[in-house]
């Protein structure tokens, strides 16, 4: 369908509403989109952007996103900071008294049933209404006497990734690396979000 021309007092009506509009945030057009202005109108001038202000106090935290907002999160969880926790949580961890509403032992399973297992686990877990799941995946041990530097731990370097692309992604809060009580290097706890 063929689109009309704006005629000149359509054009000259368009052009006063623009110059009164304020954007709400300034975002960049590929050159294709942009509109031409009618002729005979006055060029817009670009709004300034505002000052950047530093916040005071505490910054909330942003928004979850709807979906699978920690999938990216999740997929890092093990090699990068985690994000925080309040600081209640945070205590508990590192004194060991946080305890495990749920626990899943992948120790000494193959990559497929410790893969099963987890899913099955998670949901179970979830039934249950449990918030701290302890996941047991076996200690990371050296592949050589010579290469101390790379280690093995196949469930644990898959961890992750499963954790990403289940279900469960959009329901875990956090991963952190367990006390020694409950099996320090060879095991995580998954905080789980609040059900609602």
């Amino acid at each position: 369908m063929r689109q009309r021309r704006l005629t000149a007092r359509e054009a000259e009506a368009w052009a006063q509403v623009a110059r009164t509009v304020k954007p709400l945030a300034p975002s960049p057009e590929p050159a294709e989109h942009r509109a031409e202005p009618p002729a005979g109108a006055a060029p817009a001038a670009e709004p300034a952007p505002p000052p950047a202000r530093k916040p005071k106090g505490r910054v909330p935290p942003a928004p979850a996103s709807p979906g699978r907002p920690l999938s990216r999160a999740v997929a890092r969880a093990l090699d990068c900071p985690p994000p925080p926790l309040d600081g209640t949580w945070e205590r508990r961890i590192a004194k060991g008294a946080l305890v495990p509403d749920f626990s899943l032992d992948l120790h000494g399973a193959s990559l497929d049933q410790a893969h099963g297992r987890l899913m099955h686990g998670l949901t179970q877990a979830r039934a249950m209404g449990a918030r701290v799941v302890l996941v047991v995946t076996g200690k990371p041990r050296p592949v050589d006497a010579m290469d101390r530097a790379e280690s093995r731990g196949a469930i644990r370097a898959k961890l992750a990734d499963w954790l990403a692309a289940s279900e469960h992604a959009g329901q875990i809060a956090a991963i952190r690396g367990a006390h020694r009580r409950h099996g320090g290097a060879g095991a995580v706890y998954l905080v789980l979000r609040r059900q609602r």
